[in-house]
């Protein structure tokens, strides 16, 4: 373990005349209401907006000779290869997925000028991964992988090497996000337990949690895109065998809703903006306010790379989620003042969002699709009651997903 310390430590250095060291920033707003002591490795500051240029400037530094450098990434680690292809002079072949937000496919093209080519094949980033290993065995070039690399993962463990230097002293905890493992693995290696290292999965890419209870690498049935930074359906061979003897209660699983109320907080209150797997590490935090009470605290925020068309989705989710708005069939009679006996019954606070006539034919009752928007979740038990009260006949569709996707 000392080698492996020695090479983050080495690879760190390297890294300076590159690209200066991310902040390490105390965060009033979140030590106020943990009561602890909360710092924030802003990852999201870097060159690239995300850490993985670290694990792609270890790697390819160790490669002079290399020409021809071929990634598969579902956009972050693209652009740290992109970066660094122009930085090394050398050619890069990035594979992205085709659902890749268009800012991480555009900010790739950015870094890597004339040194790169980018091919978007699949739609999740294990058939992205699978066409790029096939196109790198048929013409050639080194493989780069996004996390399960040892000169990789010694890279992303820069970031343990910086938050040493920068605080001082070994923090209590480090919350990590995870993905493929990268940088979570080669992060609580370097700190080697000399602090306790919680790491945080989206839940539909839970794929630590998955190889730890299993007991090896396991493929996940369905990984869900929208936390792309970690939307990872396989832990790396290299990483879990880092990652093996992790409690499987040091393995936070967070719902994507959940995590974009953290992404609003941190846009509107602190000015900061995070992609969905760069908030993973802050929301983690209301999931173990009892471990971390009283203690220095580093949440990693691994990436802001976040498209703005995306603003709208994630509002919507993160209000969802909060309680603060909910999509109702309300069957509205047809008589002359219904509507006008619906609208009453909404409270000082209560807002239409969405009002959608859904009927078919000739009948005594139409459906109406509702979108209400409220100040508190408590205002719907006010809502309902009132509704039930007055007999009008609904259903809450909020959390029906399948009813969502065709409606919603």
């Amino acid at each position: 373990m000392n080698d492996f310390r020695d090479k983050a430590r080495a690879a760190e250095a390297a890294m300076r005349d590159v690209f200066p060291a991310t902040p390490l920033q105390r965060n009033v707003h979140l030590s106020d209401r943990y009561e602890a002591d909360i710092w924030l490795k802003r990852e999201d500051l870097s060159p690239v907006r995300s850490y993985k240029l670290r694990g792609a400037f270890n790697a390819m530094r160790k490669l002079p000779e290399q020409k021809l450098f071929v990634c598969a990434s579902a956009g972050n680690h693209a652009q740290g290869v992109a970066f660094m292809c122009s930085h090394f002079g050398v050619k890069g072949v990035i594979f992205m997925p085709v659902t890749t937000p268009q800012q991480k496919i555009l900010k790739t093209r950015m870094f890597g000028g004339d040194q790169i080519e980018i091919h978007l094949v699949g739609d999740y980033f294990d058939d992205t991964l699978t066409a790029a290993q096939a196109w790198c065995d048929q013409q050639g070039g080194h493989f780069l992988s996004p996390f399960d690399d040892a000169d990789v993962i010694e890279g992303q463990a820069s970031v343990g090497v910086e938050i040493s230097d920068q605080l001082g002293q070994t923090p209590d905890v480090v919350i990590l996000p995870v993905g493929g493992g990268g940088m979570s693995s080669g992060v609580s290696s370097w700190f080697g337990g000399q602090t306790r290292c919680l790491f945080v999965e989206p839940a539909g890419g839970a794929c630590l949690k998955a190889a730890l209870a299993a007991g090896h690498p396991v493929t996940l049935p369905r990984v869900d895109t929208f936390v792309d930074g970690a939307a990872v359906g396989r832990i790396g061979i290299r990483t879990f065998e880092l990652l093996k003897s992790v409690p499987l209660s040091d393995v936070l699983v967070l719902g994507e809703d959940r995590i974009c109320t953290t992404m609003i907080e941190m846009l509107n209150v602190e000015g900061i903006v995070l992609e969905p797997a760069g908030a993973l590490s802050v929301e983690a935090l209301g999931e173990i306010e009892h471990l971390v009470r009283g203690k220095s605290v580093v949440c990693v925020t691994s990436g802001g790379n976040f498209d703005f068309e995306r603003l709208p989705e994630v509002k919507e989710r993160a209000q969802r989620y909060s309680g603060v708005k909910k999509y109702l069939i309300l069957r509205l009679p047809q008589r002359p003042g219904a509507l006008k006996e619906f609208l009453n019954i909404l409270g000082p606070e209560d807002d239409i969002a969405r009002f959608e006539y859904l009927k078919k034919s000739a009948r005594n009752f139409g459906s109406v699709l509702l979108g209400i928007e409220t100040a508190k979740p408590e205002n719907f038990e006010r809502l309902f009651a009132h509704l039930d009260d007055s007999g009008f006949i609904y259903r809450d569709i909020t959390n029906d997903e399948t009813l969502a996707q065709f409606l919603v």
